[in-house]
This record gives C-alpha cells, structure tokens and sequence, in this order.
C-alpha cells in the first residue's frame, strides 16, 4: 500500500504540468466563467459589451465600407477597451472617428510611435481617445481609452477595397472573426512572465504573438447583446444583376433600378464567421473591360480591369502534390472540407499525371515516397488513405512547403524527358492559421523554382492574407471553399484553370507613359492570367487619353491583344487610395525579396500623404477635455472574438486565470497522496 501510494502520487506530479498547460490554453472542457486580464495580469469580470455595424457601398469595382464598432461599459469603473480584429486583406483604411455622447473626434495619421504615445498620454492624462493600428495586413488593433461607468463610446473605421472578380462573378468578404493562428519558435527569454492582451507569448519567429492572439470564445461565453453584426451592402455594380447570392448566410434583397440593397434575412449576424456576398451580371453583359479615372491633387489616377476571351484547351501532362493541413485548428467542419477538397482533386487526375499527398501538423507525412503514376490502384490508395485523415497537432508549415517544393520532382520510372515535360503544380489545403506569414512567403519564393502553387482556403474564417499572397508568390491562384454545400462549384472552376493558363508573357501599354507613371503602375510584372480571371491594373500620372493596349500570348503560340480608349473612361473614387496600398505594397515585397529592411521613410510618407493605415502609421482621435479624474482607477477589458463556426470546441482560448480548475484538482490529489503516504510511514514507524 505504502508503494502504491507513492508511484501514485509521483505519477500524479508528472501529470500537473501537461493539466497547467490545458488551464492556460482554456479548453471547453474546463473553462468556467470569462474573466479577462488587466494590466497587471489579474483577472476581472467582463464589462465591455462590443456591437458592430457594417454598411458597404460598392461602385463599379470599388467597394467603400463604414464599420462602427460600439463599446458599452456595463460595470461601475472606467474602462480602457482593446479589441483585435480582421478586415480583407486588401482593405485601405483612410478614416477613424470617435463618437462620445453628442461629441465627435476625427482622427488623424501618424507614424505608429508617435500615435502610440499620443494615445497612451491622453489615456493617463483622463481623456477618451481611440487609436487603430494594423498588425498585419488583414488583423489590426482597436484601444479606446476611458469609456465611463455605464455609458458608451463608438469608433468608425473607414476602409476601401476592390471587388473581387472570377469566372463571370463579382464577389466580396466582410470578416467578423478569425481562427487562432498557430505561433511556431521558441517562447523569448525575457517574455512576459504572464499574457499582457492575448494567449500566446511572443516566440523566436513571431516577436508579436501576444500582439495577435485576442482571446477566442464560445457565443455563449458572452452577453446575447454582444458580439452581434448588422450588415448592409448597397450594390451599383453599372450594369444589370441576374443574380445575388451568399455561400455563408441567408440574404434579402431590394432592388432600385441598377442599384441593389441587400441585408441578412435574420437581422442582426452572429460575429462567428465571414459574410461573403456574391452577383452575377445577366448572361451577356460580363464585363470585358472596364476603365476608370480620378484625379486628386493635381495627379491622374487610371485603373483598368481587362478580362480575356476563353481559350482553347491545350491540356499538358502534370505532376500535382496535394497538401492538407491536418492541425488541431483544422478540427470540425474544415478537416471534412479539406477531405472532400481533396478528393474533388484526385478526380482531376489523368491517366498522364503523376501525384502525391502530404499532409502536416506538427510535421508532414507523404503518402508516397516520389510521385506516383494516376493509375486506378494508386488513385484507390490515395482516397482511403485521405478518408481517413483526423485533424490535431500544430500547424509547421515550412517543413510540408519544403517537401511539397523540393521532393515532388522526377516520379518512379519516370525518363528525364517526361520529367521535363511536366507543369509541376501544388494545392494546398489550409485554414492558414500560421503567426509567420511573411517568413512562409520568403521560403515560397526561394523554393518555388519551376512549380505553380495553388492555395485552398479552407473554414469559415481563413486567413485570407496568406492564401492570397502564398498563391501570388507561387505564381498560381486562390479559391475559399465556406462550406460543404459550396465545395464543387469553386474548386471545379479552380482545377479547371490549373489545367493551363489561358493568358501567359502579358504585356501593358500606357500611351505616352513617362518614366515614373510606368514605375508607378502596378502590378509591375503581370502574372499569367488563368481561366476567368481578369488583369486588373491601376497606375499614377497618366491622363485619361490615348489607348491603353494590352497584349499575352495563348496556350498554342497565338498572340491576343485588346485596346482600351482612356477617353471612354468612367469617373472613379478612391482609386489614389488603391494606387498608394499598392505602391506600398510592392515597396513593402521588393524589401522582402531584397532580404533588406523596407523604405520606412517612404512608406510613411505615402500613408499621411493618402491618409492611410500602414505598418508604420496609425490613427489616433483625442478629445481635448479630461474626463476622468486622476484619482479614479482605469480597467483594462481585452475584448475576444468568437469561435468560427464549425471549428472544434477546443479552439477557443481564455484567459489564463479564468480556466485553472483542473490544476487546483491534480495539487489536490496530490496533497491527498501524500498525505496517505506520511500517515502509513507513521503507522510503519510507531506501530
């Protein structure tokens, strides 16, 4: 009995460090009540209840948005609210006002320190200021300082971005939450001892962890008040819809002449997943091209989109790798849409082709040791062997990029000729929960060689800035599969396109362009277009006159051109707002693939310049009068995002304190065994 009890009770110590990691990560199955973390780390009740309006106003292939996010403090003390958010990936946010009662504040741009001081002086001197910045470029970080006891404060956020356009179908995405990202690298030396805002801590390879990990809760962790959306698009597209339709959520819609209004069917959204909306021009009226034209402080902005006509199918032999993100965040609703992803894949295949599967957690696995003939058996292995894939484990992607990328060259028996024949291609399957995009978008681009990587985003929150740019480095295309009901559609126009590119070698002629308008057009190098897919081209310094004449080269030798007239071009708003985020843009990727820091001098001198957010600006909005008394203590609330629907239980992250139960239970035991045990060595010793 004395031995038994004290194997038990060691064993009981091995197990408090694996049950203090599970109360630190607050799996559903030991959370309790929320509390959040101030300041100092100490854990208090929930306050701040957090409300969200989005009214989106698309013209032509601009879509302008106005977010106004609403915090109600419910408690009896001042409260600071911090809230970390997505928005598209592609989204230029140029305007921030603050609303206090029947007071407004508008904010101003200014280099990220100096905003941040701004901030943090107005917060400790008692007066209400709000500041957004960005973390990355679909994630950014609201702090709205001395909300007071019962009352409420709104932040309006003003953004532009451009529509969407594939296969005859406009489509945009208005994101409400976002998957928890898998952080990889080692924790840093002087961390924190406790989280000071989110779950992770800052690591080896993403210095910001803490900075992009918000809390990530259960609806019904929340007040049914809170986390709730309105949404409302207003649709001028210039020409007749024959259809509106949305993937992730039932819509109403009420139409006035060219002009449609849509909303939700039920009102107010849950805050747990995408609201992506989708139309489709009447047969006929697809756009071939379009041109428009703004000129603001004296410049001329042009942007142009140019949809080539179909070609004919000239069909190569393939070598294809499937990849499938099997981490724990793929858990649920994604890993079965990756399954049938990858299935519909497998379908494509054929009798020339030659291909593998990998799939990756905390590291990757290949189905076959070299890619393989499509052969009916090997087809046959493949489908069992992808029926049976279970999600868990951490999302290491560079180590299934690089098996993807390095190892999927010459096949079994396979002469060097056919080898070189082949167009090498990638699909990956991912929710691209991963902290270190920008180290993945260096490694795609070292190790791409002659390969095309295609990019599936998977969930009903994925990270769209990494399945967009993955595919961008890769030279291949994106598809967002939302749910098992809208699988087939998008994946089938996708493996179509991968089958050859229907425009390669394309050029673009401005007329009588001077030397800084033609390095001030972008995309500088366009990329082969594929099936469906329109060119779309915005440039700075040109006058709207001339022909704009834009050439490629189709699958077979054959030369295609079209000639656009720059006089016929409509009138346009926010396209120097779109020029200046993609300027900074490829200021931002020619330091990347130079390995050197970016211009910071520059790229702060383009967002005051077009009033814009960037990696290096932020805004800030201050109210002149203190508010709060200096004796009277602020609270910090770090407000969470909700669990995307479909995910795993075991996805949402709480604060540390509020889920520490199943420690305080193990000590317990462990108390109790050692407890029995000096009471038998007493017995032992005094019988």
């Amino acid at each position: 009995m004395e031995g038994v009890s004290l194997w038990m009770a060691m064993l009981l110590v091995l197990f408090v460090q694996p049950l203090y990691a599970e109360a630190n990560t607050g799996r559903e199955d030991t959370a309790g009540a929320l509390h959040f973390v101030d300041g100092k780390g100490q854990w208090q009740e929930p306050a701040l209840v957090l409300g969200s309006d989005f009214d989106v106003r698309v013209s032509g292939l601009i879509a302008d948005s106005k977010l106004v996010r609403t915090f109600q403090n419910t408690s009896d003390q001042w409260r600071e609210g911090v809230f970390v958010f997505p928005l598209p990936e592609q989204a230029s946010v140029y305007g921030l006002t603050m609303k206090v009662g029947e007071r407004t504040i508008v904010g101003k741009v200014q280099p990220r320190e100096e905003a941040k001081k701004t901030y943090e002086k107005a917060r400790d001197s008692g007066r209400q200021a709000a500041t957004v910045e960005q973390q990355r470029p679909n994630l950014f970080t609201t702090r709205v300082a001395n909300i007071p006891p019962g009352a409420q404060v709104s932040v309006e956020l003003n953004y532009q971005q451009l529509v969407g356009y594939r296969d005859g179908v406009f489509e945009l995405s208005v994101p409400t939450t976002l998957t928890p990202r898998y952080m990889p690298g080692e924790p840093l030396a002087d961390a924190p001892q406790q989280w000071q805002g989110g779950w992770a801590v800052p690591t080896t390879e993403v210095l910001d962890a803490d900075a992009i990990s918000p809390f990530t809760v259960d609806v019904a962790d929340v007040p049914e008040e809170s986390h709730r959306a309105s949404v409302q698009f207003t649709i001028d597209a210039g020409l007749p819809l024959a259809r509106v339709s949305s993937p992730s959520h039932e819509v109403a819609t009420q139409q006035d002449g060219q002009v449609m209004t849509v909303q939700p069917q039920t009102g107010d959204i849950v805050m747990d997943r995408d609201f992506v909306l989708r139309w489709q021009p009447l047969a006929g009226q697809e756009p071939g091209a379009a041109v428009f034209h703004q000129r603001w402080e004296g410049e001329d902005y042009l942007l142009a989109m140019v949809v080539p006509g179909r070609a004919g199918k000239t069909r190569l032999p393939r070598a294809l790798t499937f990849v499938i993100d099997t981490s724990g965040s793929m858990a649920g609703e994604p890993i079965r849409q990756a399954r049938k992803a990858l299935q519909q894949g497998l379908e494509t295949l054929a009798p020339g082709d030659r291909f593998n599967v990998i799939q990756f957690n905390s590291q990757p696995h290949a189905l076959f040791m070299q890619p393989v003939i499509a052969n009916a058996n090997n087809l046959a292995r493949a489908r069992q062997y992808v029926s049976k894939l279970e999600a868990g484990g951490g999302t290491e992607m560079a180590p299934a990029l690089t098996m993807a990328l390095q190892h999927s060259g010459k096949g079994v028996d396979e002469a060097p000729e056919d080898e070189l024949s082949r167009v090498r291609q990638v699909v990956f399957m991912t929710d691209g929960a991963v902290g270190n995009e920008s180290a993945l978008f260096s490694q795609i681009r070292r190790q791409l060689d002659d390969h095309r990587l295609f990019t599936v985003a998977i969930g009903s929150a994925p990270n769209m800035h990494f399945m967009r740019e993955a595919a961008r480095w890769g030279r291949g295309r994106y598809t967002a599969v939302k749910d098992l009901a809208d699988i087939s559609g998008p994946l089938a126009r996708l493996f179509s396109a991968m089958e050859a590119p229907v425009l390669t070698d394309i050029q673009v002629s401005w007329p009588n362009p001077s030397a800084a308008a033609l390095d001030d057009s972008f995309p500088l190098r366009p990329g082969d277009l594929f099936q469906g897919e329109p060119l779309v081209q915005v440039v700075r310094g040109v006058p709207a006159t001339g022909e704009l004449n834009v050439s490629g080269t189709l699958p077979g030798g054959a030369i295609w051109q079209r000639s656009l007239d720059l006089q016929q071009a409509a009138s346009g708003t926010g396209l120097h707002r779109y020029w200046a985020r993609e300027k900074i843009n490829s200021l931002l990727d020619e330091a990347r693939v130079q390995a050197q820091e970016p211009d910071k001098a520059e790229v702060t001198k383009l967002a005051v310049e077009h009033n814009l957010m960037s990696p290096y600006t932020s805004f800030v909005a201050v109210d002149t009068t203190p508010v709060r008394a200096s004796d009277s203590s602020l609270l910090k609330d770090n407000v969470p995002t909700l669990r995307p629907a479909g995910t795993q239980p075991g996805m949402a992250r709480y604060p540390q304190t509020a889920t520490s139960a199943p420690l305080l239970i193990a000590l317990g035991l462990v108390g109790l065994m050692f407890s029995a045990a000096i009471v038998l060595l007493q017995r032992r010793a005094y019988p």
